[in-house]
């Protein structure tokens, strides 16, 4: 049952998971759900206000009276506004994260050379991040600047990241397929690089290509931690929908 009292009140709470009626397990088992489906229509209607009217024009208040649910159960599920952010980025960051490691899986993969590997990555990485455009916009957009703890959480990526490519480019070093020197500070200029390509989509409208993106974003990579000349035209198109 949706909440039937005034959002902003803090009544007409759902939340209840030993409500009326029904066995103790069955009650736990139903309120365990609504509370669920109250986090993921929180989730939902913030990533639809976000991009519309943007994170700073977002109250928690208008959030809560979208969504149906009250400001009391608002906070059981998140701190404040910038912990429901970082929830929405965190969804869009893992989903990329899974992406590249279920490309990693394939044994063929591992096994391949620097240009192979990495342009199976990119693609499956750019092809996950963007699947949905509000999810991009709010995680590769909405979320710059907004909050020091959301910047903070954005560091914690930017270094999974950053230890994951070094030791690609090392890899690629290994295979002789890249030159030895230290590549630190190369791979926080592609990270942001990258951030600021799937950005740039997003901010589009989503209206370039996805393959596009992708297609630039291997070149960007192949001409960071691999052979220059692997990064040209030779890069390959993206296949569709990545």
């Amino acid at each position: 049952m949706e909440p039937t009292g005034d959002p902003a009140s803090g009544t007409g709470d759902t939340d209840n998971i030993n409500g009326a009626g029904g066995a103790h397990g069955t009650e736990f088992g139903s309120g365990y759900a609504r509370k669920a489906q109250r986090r993921e229509r929180l989730l939902t209607t913030a990533t639809d206000l976000f991009t519309t009217r943007g994170y700073v024009g977002t109250s928690i208040e208008r959030i809560c009276a979208t969504a149906r649910v009250s400001i009391r159960a608002f906070y059981q599920e998140f701190e404040g506004r910038e912990a429901l952010l970082i929830a929405l980025h965190n969804q869009v960051a893992r989903a990329g994260m899974e992406a590249v490691l279920a490309v990693l899986g394939d044994p063929a993969i591992g096994t391949a050379d620097t240009r192979t590997k990495i342009t199976a990555m990119v693609r499956a990485y750019i092809g996950a991040v963007t699947a949905d455009l509000a999810s991009t916009q709010v995680a590769f957009v909405e979320v710059i600047g907004v909050h020091r703890a959301v910047e903070e959480h954005r560091v914690v990526w930017r270094g999974l990241w950053a230890d994951f490519l070094l030791g690609e480019a090392d890899r690629a070093v290994g295979l002789g397929e890249a030159v030895p020197r230290d590549y630190t500070l190369a791979v926080v200029a592609l990270i942001g690089a990258i951030n600021e390509l799937v950005a740039h989509w997003a901010r589009g409208g989503g209206t370039l290509p996805r393959e596009a993106v992708a297609d630039e974003a291997v070149r960007q990579v192949l001409a960071t931690i691999g052979d220059p000349a692997e990064a040209g035209d030779g890069a390959g198109r993206a296949d569709e929908g990545a």
